[in-house]
């Protein structure tokens, strides 16, 4: 029996959806404010949260990392009567199983609960535990961070081929490394293979290797990059400043794990592969950059390195783990930090993320000399003036940025627009003259709308006494009296 958690502002869709769940044989719980939900979900195990996007205390798709960090990591289906292109994208992008449109008639709730479940089921027989994965390094306790480790663990038991996708600097070859590590192979070579630094003379030769004699200058035999792979994993990092030509030949390879030295017959390596990009394949391959048959050979499975500024938590941590390892290396004093050090760090937006981190670190130390404490003014002044600039900006209201949105493609325009649009918006609508169909569907939605409310006034809200008198079945009945908002008392 499984366990859902309805986290929605709306007491009759969670009675609903309660009752759809119930029926079908599992437990049901819900919320009605995303504090009240995510205390549920943090103090209890739940296989599936349906979770609404514009709540009374922010936005849903704020707390969908944290949600899916959870120990239990349960999946997410949204259900939203504010829905649009861009959320739908984010959500999924976050890692929702799926995102539903209001109103929701049952059999649009039954079937993808039931695919999930039957996921879940297969994925609990299968799936490593994230506590006995080897970090190599992948330092923070965010809920982003444990996101992509759960990814992580998902690939660790497979020989499928992965894709890493992250901005520069969040430490994609880093995640590289632990799946190997975390893999069967870990006792076998890791070998990279940087596809915006291959060199544009014998790239061949630099892949597949040579035979002694094959051409001016080859003096003796050399194995290629996809040869020396061969049993462990062979890592195609920035895979998407591959050049075309290379895209052909590299799709044989990986179908078929053979290849051919310049001069020599034709070879096997039987390695995983596993590819990282900065870039979005997906557009590049509806641009003509990117081959649409390569793409799908090397996206089986997926992990997303987090951006730095999605995991401001982890920004102590990660600081605190790569100052020890400066002083470390350059054999240097261990230094102190004022709580103003940290504050700033975490306050700056990092747009080259773990890698910007590093080097902002290093310039500090450098600059603090025999200063046995770091402050704020050893750190970079585009850093601080930065900081600066966000705390002087004026501050967006919650209804503002709930109106706005994670997904929407540009929250600050949203904003700007509502505000004018309240300072110019007229006092008085005098509403037009419409046609005689929607008149009278308006009418006929008016007296519906009486007859429901008087419905529920007269049975004090109870539901079973409503179905009586109504003739309506529970579900028809919720949906009913979502239509036209009137409330149960």
């Amino acid at each position: 029996m499984a366990r859902v958690l309805i986290i929605d502002d709306d007491d009759l869709m969670c009675e609903m959806l309660c009752d759809l769940v119930e029926n079908i044989h599992h437990q049901a719980s819900y919320a009605t404010t995303l504090k009240q939900g995510m205390e549920k979900a943090r103090s209890h195990y739940f296989d599936v949260v349906f979770l609404d996007v514009l709540m009374p205390d922010g936005n849903g798709l704020d707390f969908m990392a944290e949600i899916k960090a959870l120990p239990a990591s349960p999946e997410v289906i949204i259900i939203t009567g504010a829905g649009d292109m861009d959320g739908a994208e984010l959500a999924i992008k976050s890692g929702a199983w799926d995102y539903l449109l209001k109103p929701i008639i049952p059999k649009e709730i039954v079937l993808p609960l039931r695919r999930v479940l039957q996921y879940r089921d297969t994925l609990t027989r299968s799936l490593r535990p994230v506590a006995a994965l080897d970090r190599m390094g992948i330092v923070g306790q965010s809920p982003a961070i444990k996101a992509s480790l759960d990814s992580l663990a998902r690939t660790a038991g497979s020989e499928t081929s992965v894709l890493i996708s992250g901005e520069t600097g969040t430490g994609k070859e880093l995640f590289a490394r632990a799946v190997h590590e975390n893999s069967a192979r870990k006792d076998q070579p890791f070998v990279v293979i940087d596809c915006a630094a291959l060199p544009e003379t014998l790239v061949d030769s630099h892949l597949f290797g040579h035979e002694k004699g094959s051409f001016t200058g080859a003096e003796k035999r050399r194995s290629g990059l996809v040869e020396q792979a061969h049993g462990g994993t062979l890592f195609l990092d920035e895979v998407g400043e591959l050049p075309i030509l290379l895209q052909k030949i590299f799709l044989r390879v990986l179908q078929e794990h053979k290849f051919r030295p310049v001069g020599g017959a034709e070879r096997q390596s039987d390695f995983r592969l596993v590819a990282a990009t900065n870039r979005d394949l997906e557009v590049m391959v509806e641009q003509g950059l990117f081959r649409e048959d390569l793409f799908y050979r090397i996206r089986a499975m997926t992990i997303k390195a987090p951006p730095l500024r999605d995991r401001r938590e982890d920004v102590r941590d990660l600081a605190l783990h790569h100052v020890h390892k400066i002083f470390q290396r350059n054999g240097l004093e261990i230094k102190g930090f004022s709580p103003d050090f940290f504050r700033v760090l975490e306050q700056y937006s990092w747009p080259g993320n773990v890698r910007e981190l590093n080097h902002t670190l290093e310039e500090a130390i450098a600059k603090a000399r025999e200063d046995s404490v770091l402050f704020p003014k050893h750190l970079p002044s585009r850093i601080r003036i930065q900081v600066k600039r966000f705390l002087f900006k004026e501050p967006v209201t919650p209804r503002e940025a709930g109106e706005a949105g994670e997904g929407s493609l540009n929250a600050t325009r949203v904003v700007s627009q509502n505000r004018v649009a309240r300072k110019t918006m007229p006092t008085m609508e005098t509403k037009p003259l419409v046609a005689y169909k929607e008149s009278r569907e308006s009418a006929l939605e008016n007296s519906d709308r009486s007859y429901f409310n008087r419905l529920m006034l007269e049975t004090h809200g109870n539901v079973k006494d409503a179905c009586r008198i109504s003739g309506l079945g529970r579900t028809r009945l919720y949906l009913l009296l979502k239509k036209y908002n009137i409330p149960r008392k």
